[in-house]
């Protein structure tokens, strides 16, 4: 293994979105050193966290139309039917919601959970309530993209949560997306929910842990039933 392929295996890119956001924290940190050098150390330690927080690790993503992988890092919150925000214009009807919780220790970077074409993206401004919370789908603000997929519509709204102040994304309608591809990211805890066409089979449960691009959570043209047993 050469040294440039050991130092990218040791350390984790990071996000050019954090650089401002870094530099703070470790200018805040001598700063307050010159006050008293306690303050250092902890300055030190949550700039130590800003750097973890904007990592942007590589992922592998499995490369099959049937599979819908996880656009998040989390805990998977919420499994079931909901309906999709109106804006989205994918109609009255409820769809398979999976949810996915980022809490602020996970990394942030948003993927796509299948590969087609972006037909809209719209952004609506809200509240910021606790990210966890079912009503915050509706609430707070987000941004959704809708995916013609080979499958269908499928829905991924980013949502903003108890902490998070913005969202960013990278990527324009009418736009082709690979599934696994980073499309955006939200600061500081969140949510992202993907709304799934009716023929898709929930292969997660509420509480399970989801890598992005990597984690299965749903899956096309299965005869198999989802599992009705929530991880411990």
């Amino acid at each position: 293994m050469s040294v440039a392929e050991s130092i990218r295996k040791t350390f984790v890119p990071i996000r050019r979105e954090g650089y401002p956001f870094i530099a703070a924290f470790a200018l805040a940190a001598l700063l307050l050193g010159l006050v008293w050098d306690g303050l250092f150390w902890i300055g030190l330690v949550l700039t130590l966290w800003c750097v973890y927080f904007f990592r942007d690790p590589e992922r592998v993503t499995p490369l099959d139309d049937r599979l819908v992988v996880s656009p998040a890092d989390g805990r998977v919150s919420m499994v079931g039917p909901a309906r999709p925000p109106r804006e989205l214009g994918m109609g009255e009807d409820e769809a398979l919601r999976i949810s996915v919780f980022m809490d602020v220790f996970s990394c942030h970077v948003n993927r796509a959970p299948v590969r087609g074409r972006i037909s809209l993206i719209e952004h609506r401004p809200g509240r910021f309530l606790n990210a966890e919370l079912d009503k915050a789908s509706e609430e707070n603000e987000r941004n959704g993209l809708v995916i013609e997929s080979p499958n269908g519509p499928v829905a991924v709204v980013q949502i903003a949560g108890l902490v998070a102040r913005r969202i960013l994304c990278w990527v324009e309608a009418p736009d082709e997306i690979a599934v696994g591809e980073r499309f955006g990211l939200i600061r500081f805890g969140s949510r992202v929910d993907v709304y799934l066409p009716a023929a898709a089979v929930p292969r997660v449960a509420v509480g399970q842990t989801a890598v992005a691009g990597e984690t299965v959570i749903a899956e096309f043209g299965s005869d198999i039933p989802p599992s009705l047993v929530h991880a411990s």
